[in-house]
């Protein structure tokens, strides 16, 4: 989707700051038909009302130069009045252009010298420019990361604006309340307070609600379309926007309209509906006046025509949009509409004219941000081009690019713009041979990664680039690089492995879009050598031409071999291992299959592991690995089950480990027999009964929820009320790449992933005693899904819990009730493991049950965490 501002910016979107004004009259709001203004416009005496005017239009124009000298000199005018409320007023425009143009410390000067005067007042008038200085410092503070104190400066803002009730008349006091509410909504969503977020955007939907319609309700309604879309819930933002387009359509605002088909459009392209995306799009450019609306509708639409290569229909937009650019006044948002038309025809790779045209484009796109003083937009353009030529194969004239590009991102401290840059150098610094630059560039890269962690996932998948397309890669081309030929030192594989680690974790916080581990840890390497001796921890990484394996066995230095594999020979043969795995003529596939997947693995390392008497092997999978079972894995004569343990990890370490066996087991089970009648695509699940009765038998003390008992709100009451350390939920559930899909099922419906988390860390804050066993014991990852077990690691770390058991697909409920009953029986009366328990578990019903030995029946579980 076409973004006016990169990636920092997502959060600032939604509220355009407009300037502030003073007059005797009541308060006018600006003339904005984009979006909400921050401030309001007041107008100055009349001595410098036309250099005030004029200010405000330069602003607005986006030619910030030009409208900060124009500001100075009205600030000085002031000064030498003596007016101390209009001095404020006119700092605090001056923070708004300061801040645009990413002079972020002059930008606080000004805003604190404003706050400073205002502070010297308490009259109604200073009080109400006070909450509108607020709001601006509130932004200023969350584009710089500070997302606590901007969360606090708005609510000192709302608190401002309820107390100017008689400068206000109750709807504009409604919508100043409204727009603050919405500012907060974003900063706590930054914070990973995504929950909190979305409760007070309902609460700013409920307010709308009440009101009469006006085209400030439109404006305000379409905000809040855009904020809940940032935060992940499209079903509530397309209804949202559906109502400011209804509500548009009754006033005829014909501007609005066109705002709001645009903003539905960016919804449903988000939602992967591209079919209604495009009709949007089509709309919003057919009934938009705004030449600028137009052309965000039209780059917008165009990036998903290419993205589904339907370049017929592409082609006219690719000469119209050109014209439409030309036609727009110079201001920031139109620049960056060039610069993202010159990336369309980048990412077109068509031919050498089309090139030739994106590069004049980009080269005109520079000198504009220059006369802007624009040093981000700046940035962009440059790097843009330096791109162009990367690949163009000209890697001198871009590396000279990039690194202009990256200079000007740091002069304005713009990370999320520099990790891009060194990614880019990395890539040029390889293709010319220097190994160790292009190290250095990545890891700069990805430090500048972990520094936008929050932002990163705080809003939507879109708005963050593309995860696929724009973070996954530097991580994997970093490891590619430390793992390129030659002897590396431990320090190195030890940096590789810790870096695909880090896209594990930057994988999970983009599907919760909330970063999601901040716990204290304890190294693998540390359980391995010192608490848990007999196991080995074995990372295998997918890379584009070969397949890397980092293994670390107790006592010795981490070692690594490749498997000479390309990605797409590895993960074609995953593939149809899975695929095969769930049908049942097919075992002799199976075997073939993975005893190919056991001699890229295990194989090479097979007598170390021996000699070193291992008998757990933790895997830390990579991509496509994810969703096939390690227990599988077949040597000729035996599976990798039959000799040892097997347990996952997501390499994101461990809490404190201790053995479950040792514990005294307490187990909440809830169970569900009948699926609702809106899921009857699931099976009856008859054989629950049996396996409670099995946990039981094993000697565990059970609270059992089964059937009509099994609630959403029964569930939420006994998590709260009654101690235990296991919970163990026999129903139906998938696992999905999307957190929206990712669900149990109760009596009363879904639970989805967001709220079972919720659940569970409400019993963390009554409960000192740690979950230390999740069991979903009848849940599948989605179909055709290749990252459908993050929904598993997903609910396993968000859980609180330290180890998950669950199924990769759906089993036979006999089996899984006898799987299930030996696994208990072993933990408690052999008190080993839980990784061994498994083991043993599925052993007993591939050796000794000749309906369920099919790796189809024993197979699909697995334990991911804590092994022990």
């Amino acid at each position: 989707m076409w973004n006016a501002f990169p990636l920092s910016r997502y959060l600032l979107l939604l509220l355009v700051t407009a300037f502030i004004f003073v007059t005797v009259s009541p308060v006018l709001r600006a003339s904005h038909a984009v979006d909400l203004p921050i401030g309001h416009f007041y107008r100055p005496e009349e001595s410098l009302k036309d250099l005030g005017e004029q200010g405000k239009a330069l602003y607005e124009a986006g030619r910030l130069v030009e409208a900060q000298q124009v500001l100075q000199k009205v600030f000085q005018e002031y000064k030498a009045l003596g007016d101390k409320l209009r001095q404020a007023v006119t700092l605090s425009n001056l923070a708004l252009v300061y801040q645009q143009r990413g002079m972020f410390a002059e930008a606080n000067t000004a805003i604190n010298d404003s706050l400073q005067l205002l502070g010297t007042q308490n009259s109604k008038q200073y009080l109400h420019v006070l909450a509108q200085t607020l709001e601006i410092q509130g932004s200023i503070q969350l584009e710089q990361g500070q997302a606590q104190q901007a969360l606090q400066t708005w609510q000192q803002a709302e608190a401002e604006y309820t107390a100017t009730s008689d400068v206000y008349d109750e709807l504009r006091q409604r919508s100043a309340i409204n727009r603050s509410r919405i500012n907060q909504a974003q900063a706590l969503q930054v914070i990973g307070f995504y929950r909190r977020a979305l409760t007070m955007l309902t609460q700013v939907s409920q307010n709308l609600q009440s009101q009469p319609d006006s085209l400030t309700k439109v404006i305000e309604l379409r905000s809040l379309g855009d904020a809940l879309q940032l935060t992940g819930d499209l079903e509530k933002s397309r209804e949202v926007l559906q109502q400011s387009l209804q509500t548009a359509q009754k006033l005829q605002s014909v501007p609005a309209i066109g705002a709001a088909f645009l903003s539905l459009g960016n919804t449903s392209r988000i939602a992967e509906d591209y079919q209604s995306a495009i009709a949007f799009y089509q709309q919003a450019i057919a009934k938009t006046p705004s030449s600028l609306t137009k052309v965000q509708a039209q780059i917008n639409l165009l990036t998903i025509l290419l993205d589904t290569q339907q370049w017929k229909i592409a082609q006219p937009l690719l000469k119209q949009i050109p014209t439409e650019l030309d036609s727009l006044p110079l201001s920031q948002v139109a620049v960056y509409a060039r610069i993202h038309f010159a990336q369309s025809l980048i990412k077109q790779q068509s031919a050498n004219d089309s090139k030739d045209f994106a590069a004049k484009m980009l080269a005109k796109t520079t000198k504009l941000a220059q006369v802007l003083g624009d040093k981000r937009a700046e940035s962009y353009a440059i790097g843009t081009l330096g791109k162009l030529y990367e690949q163009d194969k000209q890697w001198l004239n871009a590396q000279n690019l990039t690194q202009q590009a990256l200079k000007l991102a740091e002069s304005v401290n713009a990370p999320d713009i520099a990790y891009n840059w060194y990614w880019q150098l990395g890539r040029l610094l390889k293709q010319q041979g220097d190994t160790k630059g292009a190290i250095a560039a990545y890891d700069a890269a990805v430090n500048e990664l972990q520094a936008l962690r929050n932002d990163l996932v705080g809003v939507n998948r879109d708005v963050q680039f593309s995860f696929k397309e724009s973070v996954e890669p530097i991580y994997r081309e970093s490891v590619a690089l430390l793992l390129s030929p030659g002897e590396q030192s431990e320090q190195t594989l030890d940096k590789a492995r810790q870096r695909i680690e880090a896209l594990q974790l930057a994988d999970l916080d983009n599907f919760f879009r909330e970063a999601c581990l901040n716990v204290t840890k304890v190294l693998l390497d540390e359980v391995v050598d010192r608490d848990n001796p007999t196991s080995a921890v074995i990372y295998p990484i997918i890379l584009p031409e070969e397949l890397q394996v980092i293994v670390k066995i107790p006592q010795q230095h981490l070692r690594r071999y490749s498997v000479n594999k390309s990605q797409v020979e590895v993960e074609k043969t995953l593939g149809e291992l899975r695929q095969y795995l769930t049908e049942p003529d097919r075992i002799e596939e199976v075997k073939i299959l993975s005893k190919q997947v056991y001699s890229w693995l295990i194989q090479p390392i097979e007598s170390e592991l021996q000699d070193s008497n291992v008998n757990t092997l933790v895997f830390v999978l990579d991509g496509a690995l994810r969703n096939v079972p390690m227990a599988v894995l077949y040597d000729g004569k035996q599976y990798l089950v039959e000799k040892y343990a097997v347990a996952l990890n997501l390499g994101l370490q461990l809490q404190k480990p201790n053995f479950l066996a040792q514990e005294n087991l307490q187990v909440l089970a809830g169970g569900l027999v009948q699926p609702p009648s809106q899921f009857r695509q699931f099976p009856p699940l008859p054989e629950i009964k049996s396996e409670f009765n099995l946990i039981a038998k094993a000697g565990i003390a059970t609270i059992k929820l089964l059937d009509q008992d099994f609630t959403s709100k029964a569930l939420e009451g006994k998590i709260n009320s009654t101690p235990f350390n296991v919970v163990h939920l026999a129903t139906h559930g998938q696992f999905s790449s999307r957190p929206e899909d990712t669900f149990i099922l109760a009596t009363d419906g879904p639970i989805n992933v967001t709220d079972f988390d919720l659940l569970l860390r409400r019993r963390d804050e009554i409960y000192s005693q740690p979950l230390e066993l999740l069991v979903l014991s009848a849940c599948q990852t989605a179909e055709g899904d290749n990252r459908a077990t993050l929904g598993l690691a997903g609910v396993a770390v968000r859980a609180g819990a330290k180890s998950t058991i669950a199924s990769l697909w759906n089993v036979g409920d006999r089996s899984t009730a006898i799987l299930v009953g030996e696994f208990y029986r072993e933990l408690v009366s052999a008190k080993v493991t839980k990784a061994e328990a498994l083991r043993r578990a599925q052993v007993t019903l591939l050796q000794k049950y000749p309906n369920y030995s099919r790796p189809g029946y024993w197979a699909a579980y697995v334990l991911v965490g804590n092994w022990l």
